[in-house]
């Protein structure tokens, strides 16, 4: 569980913009997508190898 302290004084905003930072940093928001819908473990393969594949492209034109 995520929490944030929150001083007495502070706008409802900036607590809001403080738990969303935390949130993203624990990477709850990108686990939460990834777990939304079943993905088959051939998918989740062909995946990875497509973004190894972008990675190692990119890699190689920055080398360039």
């Amino acid at each position: 569980m995520t929490k944030i302290e929150i001083n007495k004084n502070e706008p409802l905003d900036k607590a809001l913009r403080k738990f969303k930072m935390r949130v993203r940093r624990e990477g709850i928001i990108d686990e939460m997508k990834k777990r939304e819908f079943y993905e088959k473990p051939s998918e989740r393969r062909r995946k990875e190898l497509a973004r190894a594949v972008r990675k190692e492209h990119r890699r190689r034109r920055e080398e360039d």
